[in-house]
């Protein structure tokens, strides 16, 4: 015990400037033995404090702790159970009975001697033991009145004494003297014995010589007793003087604690109710403000929303544990909740009244634009409610069901006026775009549903050259009508196409982007989620469940960006759900009218819906737009595939020579069109997948119509037309018909050669199959000179042949070579002299060809044709000339 007692004073009771008098090994009675010990204590700063501490092993180590402290005034009883017969169990009785059983009596017994002395010494106060031996009570009394408690504590704990210095000089040198102390101890012990006994002999005898002087020693004791007692009624009076002033001191001592604590009590008060003061007191300006501010004007406005943000700021006070509990604290409440509500209900009924009104005068200023292609400005509008911005951002922090009503309600009355808004805006855009219709009807006299302009389905068209169908033959005569050709017409009604369908996203981009950027600012849709009051509840979806506008609480809080986005596309969605609607019918409109308006809307679209996304992807006009583009789009392809499907249509004439075919025209003028249109353009893409498809088309149907030409030579007709396909895509340059412009290019030169070698076997014809037959022969092995022995090939053969041909019939022949190129080629390609200086070199090379022949077969012979290279170029020459 001991040493636990020294571990406890050194890690438990030294840091905390304490001194350990008693310990108690115990655990609570009655209960599984948990062992813990009781320790009494005093603090060594003045004024001394006693308490009885309780110290138990921690779980997680080997070391101690304070589980529990008592102060030793506030004990009034100890109770040992029973004073006559050995029993551990003890109870000290504080603000409750503490029942503990000790691990043995003895230990019990000292704990409470100790607690009696302590109690005795530093407090004087009146505690009862009871079932305590008055034995062990007197026991515990000190001999002297200056000896301590905690000295006499320590006297009994420490009975081993160190021996001195002079004591242990004394019995080494005893030891010395006999040798054998440490080999025979009992001798030595027997020696020391006897040696005892001679000097308690000794001692007798000195003490019986001594009697009188013991008798004045024994007197002058009782002198001393006697002073001794006189000295300490001294002291106990002095004692009884002191004790009273000692009390009193407590007493003092005990006032200036409490005087202290009603200090610190007072200031914290004084904290809370400034608090409370300063962060919940509506001033009387911003009450009146509240309840009968005016709306209307600027100044009452602006004051309304200072009231109203002191009020939240009142209303969002986070409260401290037990103000609730405060009468003052909930009236204030209840009147912020009466406050909010009146205002809330104020401010509802007056924008209520704003939406309806300003609907009504917009309404009443549609009829000024009937006739004008603008769509009226609504920003009077959004700058006259714009000054509420601030307070409808407290309405959505404080009363989210007025809130998202007044949305509703603007929502509504703006998808009203919106709506007839762009109604008549699309109609007067229509009424536009009809009347370019109904002018290009009336100058080339066409009438009914099917007499639209050869461009209303676009030049391609053109491509039919005889047929039925009513739509053809009125584009066939309307070239030849009147001093304005279709061709420039399309033009002209495409360009005003243009403007008014550009004319009318310039109108709608910007109000859709202005509308959008009210809604944001004025019901504060973009801004972070705010924390609702305490007061205010969240609105629970309404009954009828009727508004596209509302976002669960729950996603707010999950994803209060995202979602407040979507709940303004939601909103614009409702106010401008025609405008999609609208656009498709103005398209469809536009097609009807000429299918190559797709290409312009498809330009101009894009255009903007680029412009859009770049603002804002997810916006409402990127959205709307995007959708729009894709009916755009599928109208392009629509337009394509029709070009496609009347090139595989076409029927040429029997009777007439083919020429260039009208769909190489249309893709001419197609081309011509869309470059001009797509110069710049975002979505060139789509024009370069739609020129191959078409390129592929003309190609594979000019081979078609070629090989069903009857009065036309196949290759007339491929070298015609793929000339006419070459010179159209190197003059426009476009690049991703490169690869097809060089296609074009070798097919053209290839039929015109096949052309050319074609025509020229007719005019020497019979020399032609005799120096076919001379190259047979070398092909089958006969040598070059040997030629000539043959009797089919021999020099009066081929002296007969040449005779044939003198240069009077060559001329001939190649005047009759003329006319019947001159007859299968057509005049808008003019090809002809091409194809004539084609043949003439062709010709020379042939000339040649046979004076190589008859100078290797032939050598030595002497025969030459019957005209020269010169003959023939001026052959050729006057012919050229002549025609």
């Amino acid at each position: 015990m001991t040493a636990i007692k020294h571990a406890l004073q050194r890690d438990i009771f030294t840091p905390n400037d304490e001194r350990l008098l008693g310990i108690v090994n115990v655990c609570k009675a009655g209960k599984k033995k948990k062992n813990c010990f009781l320790c009494a204590t005093v603090t060594t700063e003045r004024p001394v404090q006693v308490k009885v501490v309780k110290v138990k092993k921690s779980d997680k180590g080997d070391f101690y702790k304070r589980q529990q402290t008592w102060e030793l005034r506030d004990l009034t009883q100890v109770d040992a159970k029973d004073a006559s017969k050995e029993n551990p169990e003890f109870d000290l009785h504080f603000e409750k009975v503490y029942r503990w059983l000790a691990s043995s009596t003895a230990e019990k017994n000292s704990f409470i001697s100790c607690i009696w002395k302590l109690n005795q010494r530093y407090l004087r106060k009146k505690m009862e033991f009871v079932n305590v031996s008055a034995q062990l009570l007197e026991e515990s009394v000190p001999s002297g009145e200056s000896q301590s408690v905690a000295g006499g504590d320590e006297d009994a704990l420490d009975d081993y004494q160190e021996l001195s210095t002079r004591e242990e000089q004394d019995i080494e040198g005893m030891m010395e003297m006999c040798e054998y102390a440490i080999s025979n101890a009992e001798a030595f012990a027997e020696k020391l014995f006897k040696e005892l006994q001679v000097l308690d002999g000794a001692n007798i005898q000195s003490i019986m010589a001594s009697e009188k002087q013991v008798n004045i020693l024994m007197q002058l004791l009782d002198e001393a007793l006697g002073e001794v007692d006189t000295i300490e009624g001294k002291l106990s009076s002095y004692e009884e003087m002191l004790q009273s002033v000692k009390e009193q001191m407590d007493q003092i001592s005990q006032s200036n604690r409490l005087i202290q604590i009603s200090n610190t009590n007072n200031g914290k008060l004084l904290d809370e109710i400034q608090f409370l003061v300063n962060y919940m007191d509506l001033s009387k300006g911003h009450i009146r403000a509240l309840q009968d501010g005016d709306l209307t004007t600027p100044k009452g406005i602006e004051a309304c929303i200072n009231a109203s943000e002191a009020l939240l700021q009142c209303m969002n006070v986070a409260l401290r544990p037990g103000h609730e509990k405060l009468l003052a604290v909930n009236q204030q409440l209840l009147l912020f909740t009466e406050l909010r509500d009146t205002f809330a209900r104020r401010l509802t009924n007056h924008l209520n009244n704003v939406f309806v009104h300003q609907g009504h005068d917009q309404s009443s200023t549609l009829s000024q634009h009937t006739t004008e292609l603008t769509l009226p400005k609504h920003s009077p509008l959004h700058r006259d409610l714009l000054r509420y911005a601030k307070l409808m951002e407290w309405l959505k922090n404080t009363h989210r069901e007025k809130y998202e009503g007044l949305s509703r309600t603007y929502v509504d009355y703006m998808s009203r006026l919106y709506e007839r808004e762009i109604k008549d805006f699309f109609e007067v855009a229509k009424m536009k775009m009809a009347g370019t219709s109904k002018e290009a009807k009336g100058k080339f006299g066409l009438h009914g549903s099917s007499g639209k302009l050869t461009g209303s389905t676009s030049s391609l068209n053109k491509l039919t050259v005889q047929g039925s169908n009513s739509r053809r033959s009125q584009s066939s005569s309307l070239l030849d009508m009147g001093n304005m050709s279709a061709s420039d017409l399309d033009v002209a009604d495409r360009t005003k196409f243009d403007k008014i369908f550009e004319q009318v996203l310039s109108e709608l981009e910007p109000l859709c982007l202005a509308e959008q950027d009210f809604i944001s600012k004025f019901f504060k849709l973009q801004q972070h989620q705010t924390v609702m009051p305490p007061l205010a509840q969240p609105e629970t979806e309404e009954p009828d469940g009727s508004t596209p506008s509302r976002i669960p609480p729950q996603a707010e809080h999950r994803h209060s960006m995202s979602s407040e986005k979507d709940l303004v596309r939601l909103m614009m969605n409702k106010i401008f759900q025609s405008i999609e609607t609208e656009l498709n019918s103005l398209i469809a409109l536009g097609d009807k009218i000429d299918s190559f308006h797709s290409l312009y809307m498809l330009v101009k679209m894009s255009h903007h819906v680029w412009t859009a996304e770049n603002v804002d992807p997810a916006s409402f006009l990127s959205t709307t737009l995007g959708n729009v583009l894709v009916t755009v789009k599928r109208n392009f392809d629509k337009c394509i595939s029709g070009q496609i499907r009347q090139m595989e249509e076409v029927k040429i004439s029997k009777k007439s020579k083919v020429g260039i075919l009208s769909f190489v025209t249309g893709f001419e003028e197609f081309a011509e069109l869309a470059e001009t249109i797509f110069r710049n353009a975002e979505r060139r893409g789509d024009l370069d997948k739609a020129y191959v498809k078409l390129i592929r088309a003309v190609f594979t149907n000019v081979e078609k119509v070629a090989s069903e030409s009857q009065k036309t030579p196949r290759d007339v007709v491929m070298m015609e037309n793929f000339h006419h396909i070459f010179s159209t895509l190197s003059r426009l340059k476009i690049s991703c018909l490169e690869a097809e412009r060089r296609e074009a290019k070798h097919k053209y030169t290839d039929h015109r050669q096949s052309y050319v070698i074609n025509s020229l076997g007719q005019p020497l014809e019979k020399l032609n199959h005799f120096f076919e037959g001379v190259e047979t022969r070398v092909a089958q092995g006969v040598r070059e000179e040997e030629v000539s022995y043959h009797l089919a090939f021999n020099k009066q053969e081929l002296r007969k042949v040449i005779k044939e041909y003198p240069g009077k019939e060559v001329k001939k022949g190649l005047e009759n070579l003329y006319k019947k190129v001159d007859k299968h080629l057509c005049e808008e390609e003019s090809l002809l002299q091409v194809v004539w200086h084609s043949m003439q070199d062709e010709f020379i090379r042939q000339y040649k060809h046979f004076e190589d022949l008859i100078g290797r077969c032939y050598p030595g012979s002497g025969i030459t044709m019957e005209f020269t290279i010169q003959d023939m170029l001026e052959y050729f020459s006057s012919i050229a000339q002549s025609h």
